[in-house]
């Protein structure tokens, strides 16, 4: 058996609103070949679709879209499952921050 990281795509639907909410999940599948890997891996996302109600009474439901990726990948120690690169935009100044002069008055002074 050879082991491949699977990557599954889940839309969420909740009592038929579009909320275009979606669910990215990597898994761990063991198959003899590419072929039967992604075979395994189609199997285990069909077992993990669910529809449940929530706390306000409305059903939401986990519904397959597809196994988009499927990878061999090495097992060894320290081996390389995931990795991301984020870039995110840097903010002048925390909105929960004061500006520095309201900082150094007296809250009796303010008008």
């Amino acid at each position: 058996m050879k082991a491949y990281s699977a990557q599954i795509i889940y839309r969420i639907k909740c009592d038929g609103i579009s909320t275009e909410q979606y669910e990215e999940q990597w898994r761990l599948i063991f198959g003899t070949d590419t072929r039967d890997a992604l075979f395994q891996a189609r199997v285990v996302a069909k077992e993990e679709e669910t529809t449940f109600v929530d706390r306000h009474g409305r059903t939401v439901a986990w519904e397959l879209i597809a196994v988009k990726d499927i990878q061999e990948i090495n097992t060894t120690h320290g081996s390389l499952l995931f990795s991301a690169v984020k870039e995110v935009e840097p903010i002048a100044s925390p909105l929960w921050t004061e500006p520095e002069t309201m900082q150094n008055k007296k809250a009796d002074t303010w008008h």
